[in-house]
């Protein structure tokens, strides 16, 4: 890919940020987005995993999870996190700083009703991030739900649902073969807009 000058970025990150995602589906023929997702506990230790974006707005960034998970205790105690995407064939990286919190619950029930029904068992059997004594164990507990619920509408348990990520900072990064790659950074100013610098690669 080519580098990136300053006057070809959208004034806004998010429009900028989707500009990019969809030429990552171009590229790749699929539209999952997965994500890095970094947050830290009340000590300030931190964690990282992958999650899935499910969805992106001008609000910000929206996941969706177990709220017992331990990624979702450490933005109940700090919802400060970091976010990541790095798309290999475009050689291109995003990050995102900003403040995290769970969404409305009308939101998550809409999303949930769209979900295949094995993805809605699982949330609703999973007590993620438990010790289990094995795979059967869980098995068990979903076969149940199937039978007992056959073919009933699941309402969404509430220790599930979604996450939106209020950006604050983002950084687009082009990779260069001459290894002078090109980094700009958002920055959100008081007045609601945002600040655009380059950084030194």
């Amino acid at each position: 890919m080519g580098g990136i000058v300053k006057n070809s970025l959208c004034a806004d990150p998010i429009e900028q940020f989707i500009l990019w995602q969809n030429d990552s589906f171009n590229v790749d023929g699929h539209k999952l987005s997965a994500m890095g997702l970094a947050t830290s506990d009340h000590r300030g230790k931190p964690s990282v995993r992958m999650v899935l974006l499910k969805s992106v707005d001008s609000r910000g960034f929206i996941f969706y999870t177990n709220y017992n998970s331990e990624k979702s205790r450490n933005i109940e105690c700090n919802g400060y996190v970091e976010a990541m995407f790095y798309w290999e064939a475009l050689d291109r990286q995003v990050r995102i700083r900003g403040n995290a919190s769970k969404i409305s619950s009308k939101e998550s029930d809409q999303y949930f009703r769209t979900r295949p029904r094995g993805s809605q068992i699982s949330a609703i059997i999973s007590d993620q991030s438990s010790v289990v004594k094995s795979r059967s164990e869980l098995e068990d507990r979903y076969n149940t739900v199937l039978h007992q619920r056959k073919n009933n509408p699941l309402d969404r348990p509430v220790y599930w649902g979604g996450i939106l990520i209020k950006p604050y900072r983002m950084e687009f990064w082009q990779g260069r073969t001459d290894r002078l790659h090109d980094r700009f950074v958002y920055k959100k100013v008081p007045d609601g807009t945002w600040e655009i610098v380059r950084l030194e690669p």
